[in-house]
């Protein structure tokens, strides 16, 4: 039966007094570490210190997972990021303690940030923290997944200027590492439970991921708010979704049962706004313009746009989506517009189609 360790301060009154007359006795010293934890206490009420009893073979076996040893450099370079801002900024020091230097691994710390995000008077953060810790410490593909979601938002999105950000501050990575655990309650057929996740998951972040859906590794969700990826949706790896002043919606077009969601192939780049509706297939490598409504299929390494959407060129990248390349330049819209002219001049002499 797994325990969870809460540290809990209680101050005892009275004990502390010293009678008239009588000669005080030496108070014991407490060590400057014991101090922190105590004032830590009192800063975070709910608050499991590290979860003080584990298991050290999960935490090894994690880091042998990708690095076939003992070491883990993202948690390693988590930590010292958070050791830095300390510094910078001291009156944040208890809560980086708290996130992230009292914890033993990265998925540790990332439950407990999970955990209170998401908690509310009816969900505790205990609770949500035991549900994360059974996942996250068990599950290996998920482990790779965090990792990999962590790098693809580091390297592609320019605001995110450490693992420590990503970790701490950024929802996009938030509600994609809940979508993670719930999925994984989802296919242990803990459905209930999946599905009161995904609300939380909604109700705080604004984004909403069907506990079903499925989506690969090395992730980018920027932003997230009001992103919508329905029950039967693919994602493949290394996509990334933007994200502005409207939405990426991955849905059905009316009330057909069975698999009704986008297909998306890996590398591709979805536009802020893009809506993508029906079981469709967008191909590797392809990149949607922001605003696009795209019904049809469409093939691999093209660029489409408009409403609805239509091939209007094609991508040298492998993976646009990591050179986040979604601007069209002036020689790129010269050459469209030279191939529409030539299209509708064949049409009109009959030798188009």
């Amino acid at each position: 039966m797994k325990t969870t360790t809460c540290v809990t301060l209680q101050e005892q009154q009275g004990e502390e007094e010293v009678l008239i007359g009588e000669e005080e006795k030496p108070k014991p010293k407490i060590s400057v570490s014991k101090q922190m934890e105590y004032k830590l206490e009192r800063v975070f009420p709910v608050y499991a210190m590290g979860n003080p009893i584990f298991d050290q073979g999960l935490v090894r076996n994690i880091a042998k997972l990708e690095f076939g040893s003992s070491k883990d450099p993202i948690w390693d370079e988590v930590k010292a990021e958070a050791k830095s801002e300390a510094e910078k900024e001291p009156i944040l020091s208890s809560f980086l303690y708290a996130s992230i230097l009292s914890h033993a691994c990265l998925e540790r710390a990332l439950g407990f940030v999970l955990a209170n995000r998401l908690q509310n008077s009816t969900l505790f953060a205990t609770q949500l923290m035991d549900i994360f810790d059974d996942i996250l410490m068990r599950d290996r593909g998920i482990q790779r997944s965090i990792r990999l979601d962590m790098q693809a938002f580091k390297d592609r999105d320019p605001s995110c200027m450490s693992y420590c950000w990503a970790l701490l501050y950024l929802k996009g990575f938030h509600s994609l590492q809940s979508y993670r655990v719930a999925n994984a309650l989802w296919k242990k057929g803990r459905r209930v439970l999946a599905l009161a996740l995904q609300s939380r998951i909604s109700e705080v972040f604004g984004v909403d991921i069907h506990p079903a859906a499925k989506i690969g590794e090395g992730i980018l969700l920027d932003h997230g708010t009001g992103v919508v990826i329905g029950e039967t949706a693919v994602i493949g790896n290394r996509v990334s979704l933007m994200q502005a002043s409207q939405a990426v919606t991955l849905g059905g077009t009316g009330k057909q049962i069975g698999d009704r969601h986008p297909k998306i192939g890996q590398g591709a780049l979805i536009g802020a706004g893009a809506t993508i509706l029906g079981n469709i297939v967008i191909g590797e490598g392809a990149m949607i313009a922001a605003c696009s409504l795209v019904l049809k299929d469409i093939p691999p390494h093209s660029m489409v746009v408009g409403i609805p959407a239509k091939v209007v060129g094609y991508v040298e990248e492998q993976d646009p989506s990591l050179t986040m390349k979604h601007d069209a330049t002036k020689d790129f819209s010269h050459q469209v517009a030279a191939n529409t002219t030539d299209r509708r001049s064949s049409a009109k002499d009959g030798t188009g189609f």
